[in-house]
């Protein structure tokens, strides 16, 4: 089986690219090459911009794929170029589309497939929508062999979730945590978040690669455990040893202060965390019989923790988000006095 990725070196497509180092299928990269693979292997790396349509012509030149999976087309230009460089030339094509494209605020907490799309707060969200409308109207017009994929929050090795961080990433509020520092969460902490690891997202992925059974549908792959913001710092704390020190603030007020000094949270938090969902992953389930979400999330992110601490490269401070944990918790003690 011929596999091209577009990216691929990633959070979710990182589990995927393991795994398939396990077949004897012959995967290709085409990326600029400007993130360390960190030991994934693959029969070819392909270098180019993936947004220079002319060159990636010229790269493709006599190639056919089996799978062609998208890990980074976010508009509907990006799929048009794909149909574009693609129709031709494989016999499947995946669109990494979002588990946040479903309907915001909730219908319903228990979220399959069918469920209505529609996020207003999320221009992210808004966009893979637009991408997925366009790309089945050409499966259904021109039999473009699409398969839509709708990850939730996956994590690896290099980042830790969290519910939000400032622009530099997420280790800074690890580290507030490990200080005994106040921490902001949305809400009361209580809205029930799924997190998958990598590893368990690519065991249900797989099954869907050059599968005839998957052409026109689309599947959420996520775990199966659902667990509150709290319990989710409580376990960094854990893991430090530490006891949790929570500032609660309310999704809104955390927008509105956050857009006060340069942050956008709007779309992350009123258009996808702040809501609580539980996926049914049945459909899934269907493809992929084996597939079971395994790694639990206290074995997960202790993982992920002790990679980041032998990697000092990950380990990146932030002290302008920093101060406004700072003063934001500051701003709730008041308030609450």
């Amino acid at each position: 089986m011929k596999i091209l990725f577009i990216g691929g070196t990633g959070t979710i497509s990182y589990g995927i690219t393991k795994l398939l180092q396990e077949t004897d299928c012959e995967l290709t990269l085409l990326n600029r090459g400007q993130r360390d693979v960190r030991g994934v292997k693959c029969s070819q790396i392909l270098y180019g911009d993936y947004h220079n349509e002319a060159q990636l012509v010229e790269l493709l030149q006599g190639r056919e794929f089996d799978v062609v999976v998208s890990f980074i087309a976010f508009t509907l230009e990006d799929v048009r170029r794909d149909y574009r460089l693609f129709k031709d030339i494989t016999k499947q094509y995946i669109f990494i589309s979002s588990a946040s494209a479903y309907h915001k605020p909730v219908l319903n907490p228990i979220i399959t497939e069918s469920t209505l799309l529609h996020n207003p707060y999320w221009e992210y969200s808004k966009n893979k929508i637009d991408c997925e409308e366009w790309l089945f109207k050409m499966y259904k017009e021109e039999g473009f062999p699409v398969t839509i994929v709708r990850p939730s929050h996956t994590y690896g090795d290099t980042s830790v979730p969290t519910c939000l961080h400032g622009d530099i990433g997420s280790w800074s509020v690890v580290n507030r945590i490990r200080a005994g520092k106040p921490v902001l969460i949305l809400g009361d902490g209580s809205s029930l978040w799924t997190l998958t690891h990598t590893l368990d997202f690519a065991k249900g992925f797989i099954g869907l690669l050059n599968n005839p059974a998957t052409i026109g549908q689309v599947y959420h792959i996520t775990s199966d455990e659902s667990i509150s913001w709290t319990q989710i710092y409580e376990i960094i704390a854990h893991k430090f040893g530490v006891k949790l020190n929570p500032c609660y603030v309310p999704s809104d007020l955390l927008t509105k202060l956050g857009n006060q000094v340069g942050y956008d949270f709007e779309g992350g938090l009123l258009g996808d965390k702040a809501h609580s969902v539980i996926f049914d992953n049945s459909k899934i389930k269907e493809i992929s019989p084996d597939f079971k979400a395994t790694i639990k999330l206290h074995q997960g992110l202790n993982q992920t923790i002790d990679y980041i601490l032998e990697n000092p490269k990950y380990q990146l401070e932030d002290p302008q988000f920093d101060d406004f944990c700072d003063r934001v918790a500051e701003l709730i003690k008041n308030v609450e006095l």
